[in-house]
């Protein structure tokens, strides 16, 4: 089948409701497991080239043309402003991707979705291309979060959703507000942390797992070593059924890649 359209047709955006949002998050990752490794220069962690394509970015901005909220962090942010990282908070901004505004505005959707920065600090630059294209923004912390820094978003007038009694963002809390704000599918541009919190919630819908039919290697005495989960085990709620997949048989490089679809499985 065509790899133009194939996650366009799971329909995400219409899976989700107000007051409960389809939640769903995905990865890339290589047969090692390895979903980033440290920049020799600046230690900052990056996405292996090696298993890096084309095909696997045109589903991913899929994925994203479904949401009507994107969920983001602040070391995403610091990132992109010292120029580690590319801006992809935006839909139909590249030549790949212009047919995907045009899917966004037939199905009913804003030009561009929210984005939700989840962040413990609140240290961190707001994007020109957020500004740019006129983005919905909300900011996600825990209870105990700077109160300086909290007071300093909302006087500026960008609303401060507390989800979580510590400092960070924990997963159940975030969905219920953004349920209560309306928002029905929201995309996870985050990281292990984030989905860590969203499964041991049981808050996460659906993951998306590209898999490169490569071995990437180059950890040293265990040393930064990179997986899609961080913390505590996840024990039962880690659990997920295969629900679809497909093989790419040309990239990353000729050797080709899984795109899996998983279903977190509910208690009982």
């Amino acid at each position: 089948m065509a790899l133009a359209g194939l996650c366009l047709a799971d329909a995400l955006h219409t899976l989700g409701r107000a007051g409960a949002p389809f939640v769903y998050a995905s990865f890339v990752g290589s047969l090692d497991g390895r979903i980033a490794v440290p920049d020799a220069v600046s230690g900052a962690s990056r996405l292996p080239v090696e298993i890096t394509s084309e095909n696997d970015f045109r589903l991913f901005l899929e994925l994203q043309a479904q949401a009507d909220c994107l969920v983001t962090h602040g070391g995403y942010l610091r990132d992109l402003a010292a120029g580690r990282l590319d801006d992809v908070l935006q839909i139909g901004t590249r030549a790949m991707d212009r047919d995907l505004a045009d899917w966004r505005r037939e199905n009913g959707l804003s030009a561009q979705p929210a984005v939700v920065i989840a962040s413990a600090s609140l240290d961190f630059p707001m994007p020109e291309s957020i500004i740019r294209e006129k983005q919905r923004v909300l900011v996600a912390t825990g209870r105990q979060a700077p109160t300086d820094r909290v007071e300093a978003l909302r006087a500026r007038g960008v609303p401060v959703i507390v989800a979580g009694e510590g400092t960070s963002v924990e997963g159940a809390p975030l969905v219920r507000a953004l349920g209560t704000l309306g928002f029905r599918s929201v995309y996870l541009l985050t990281g292990p942390r984030m989905l860590s919190t969203m499964l041991r919630d049981g808050a996460l819908s659906r993951l998306y797992l590209t898999i490169a039919h490569r071995v990437v290697g180059g950890v040293v005495g265990g040393e930064g070593f990179h997986t899609m989960a961080t913390g505590p085990r996840l024990e039962g709620a880690g659990r997920l059924r295969l629900s679809s997949l497909h093989y790419d048989a040309a990239e990353p490089d000729g050797a080709g890649q899984w795109f899996a679809r998983f279903e977190p499985l509910r208690p009982g």
